[in-house]
């Protein structure tokens, strides 16, 4: 019962894809975690998988 998503990234074009509870359903999740494209850790945000 977990839905597929996508973390992407707001500062490039780098993504980690996850899974996510489909009973709990917050807001969209936001993360921050290391982005190798521009060396720093930035903000991710959730992103369907097309």
């Amino acid at each position: 019962m977990r839905d597929n998503i996508k973390l992407k990234s707001t500062a490039s074009t780098y993504y980690y894809t996850t899974t996510k509870n489909k009973k709990s359903k917050p807001d969209k999740l936001k993360f921050k975690k290391y982005d190798p494209i521009t060396r720093k850790h930035e903000l991710f945000q959730e992103d369907k998988i097309k």
